[in-house]
């Protein structure tokens, strides 16, 4: 394949990338969006394997690395629960991080490479800069793997003066890069690299454990964002153009993706990457440092006094959160929600923006099960409902269904906004037991007067709904 075929394939994948996210803004057009991607990234390996670059002897190492990869990969998309979706995607960030440290060394010390002058020190630049990105992207991406399948625990871990310590990592980062740009030796510089790399790890590991379980979504958007710009760092070590348009639309995509979680949360990217939400410590601006604490008693239900509730609503809101895709309870769900429409109630999905482990989690449980877009409603849509609905019925769901975001400002989670299910006429919230949400905060919904609690695993619960609706 000539250059210029090359270059025109690599354009041409550029613009189905471009595509791809233009689809995926939408579930409607979500499949179309990845249709588009795969067929980008299949023009993209193409013209790279049989591109100019590459010498018809590395074409075989190329291929067998392809078919491995591409085996692990078909393998994981296959066995990989929809719950587990969350930890795979980070772990799939990590891998990116990982490339990008290794492609940089390799740069390193690839003799074939002659650059002069300025040349050579705009491509020690980039070396530099892409492996400190992919490192601390690979070390964080491996914690927030650690999170999210519970091997680590949800709450942030706060070491004193941890600030001073992220301040002194980017001090030392800076001063390393200018020992390695001014290296006599290559043996130095590699010294200076290492020593970097070692830093950059250290440092993701610190600023994702100090993150809070209720930031979680932010955080994988935002390693999101870290691992496209490292694929572009990594594009301009190779002088990969396609590398870098690909790298840039992931990295920026992700940042904006992480703006709209923190709009959601009432959060600004700072404090996220300060840690501390959901550390289950009161909240400084409370009087004498404590916490409104829940008032009233707990009203428990059986899964027959539910269906009677359904039963007699006119109007029914389900609030999906990440108990729901723990059970694997989407496609019961649905059916409880087909029925009650067939018997002319008016049903309705409300989807909180950081519900799940990641950006959109419920949205993909939901589209998986066939719910019906027009019935999915988005927070912003559907909050002025909830007092106009007879029954809101939570699945697995805490931390964004908490009154005390938007009623206690002492909460530890004041002023993120929540789906105000506590308005409708009756709610009822199906949980395995009393524990707090995965921000360890109590949550006063389930003693309010219009509350009831079906405890219960989510899947059996609803089978027994199911089957009493059905007779």
């Amino acid at each position: 394949m000539s250059q210029s075929l090359a270059t025109v394939a690599y354009l041409g994948a550029a613009i189905l990338f471009v595509l791809s996210l233009g689809g995926l803004s939408n579930p409607e057009t979500s499949r179309r969006g990845n249709l588009f991607g795969m067929t980008g990234m299949v023009l993209a390996v193409l013209a790279t394997v049989f591109g100019p670059r590459v010498s018809p002897a590395g074409i075989a190492w190329i291929v067998a690395a392809l078919v491995i990869g591409g085996g692990i990969g078909l393998y994981a998309a296959k066995t990989v629960k929809m719950t587990q979706m969350p930890e795979l995607v980070a772990l799939m960030h990590s891998l990116v991080g990982l490339a990008a440290c290794l492609v940089g060394f390799a740069s390193y010390v690839d003799t074939s490479l002659h650059f002069q002058g300025a040349e050579q020190t705009i491509h020690e630049v980039e070396i530099y800069v892409g492996i400190l990105i992919g490192a601390i992207t690979f070390s964080g991406s491996l914690i927030a793997f650690g999170k999210l399948n519970g091997k680590i625990g949800g709450k942030p871990v706060l070491l004193p003066g941890r600030h001073w310590l992220n301040l002194a990592a980017l001090l030392l980062a800076i001063w390393f890069g200018g020992q390695f740009l001014d290296a006599a030796t290559p043996g130095a510089g590699m010294t200076a690299l290492v020593v970097m790399t070692l830093i950059a790890l250290l440092f993701g590991v610190h600023m994702v454990m100090a993150i809070g379980g209720a930031d979680m979504p932010v955080v994988v958007s935002m390693l999101n964002s870290y691992s496209g710009w490292a694929a572009a760092a990594t594009g301009f070590m190779l002088n990969n153009d396609l590398l870098i348009v690909t790298g840039a639309l992931v990295g920026s995509s992700g940042a904006i993706l992480s703006y709209i979680m923190c709009q959601a949360m009432n959060r600004n990217f700072v404090s996220v990457i300060a840690g501390g939400f959901g550390a289950g410590t009161p909240n400084k601006a409370a009087p004498g440092g404590k916490t409104a604490q829940p008032q009233g008693e707990v009203v428990a239900v059986n899964a027959g006094e539910t269906t009677d509730m359904l039963r007699e609503a006119r109007s029914v809101i389900i609030v999906p959160g990440y108990g729901m895709a723990v059970a694997q309870a989407q496609h019961t769900v649905y059916e409880i929600a087909r029925i009650l429409r067939e018997k002319g109630v008016t049903v309705r999905f409300a989807i909180h923006p950081v519900a799940g482990r990641m950006p959109g989690h419920m949205n993909v449980l939901l589209a998986e099960a066939k719910v019906p877009y027009d019935i999915v409603m988005e927070m912003d849509e559907i909050n002025e409902e909830f007092p106009d609905t007879d029954v809101a019925m939570v699945i697995g769901a805490n931390d964004i269904v908490n009154p005390g975001a938007a009623q206690d400002p002492t909460s530890p989670i004041a002023g993120m906004p929540v789906l105000e299910v506590w308005k409708a006429r009756n709610s009822i919230v199906m949980k395995r037991s009393m524990a707090s949400g995965y921000a360890g905060v109590d949550n006063p919904l389930f003693y309010k007067e219009n509350n009831r609690m079906l405890f219960g695993d989510a899947k059996q619960m609803l089978n027994e709904v199911l089957v009493a609706l059905r007779a």
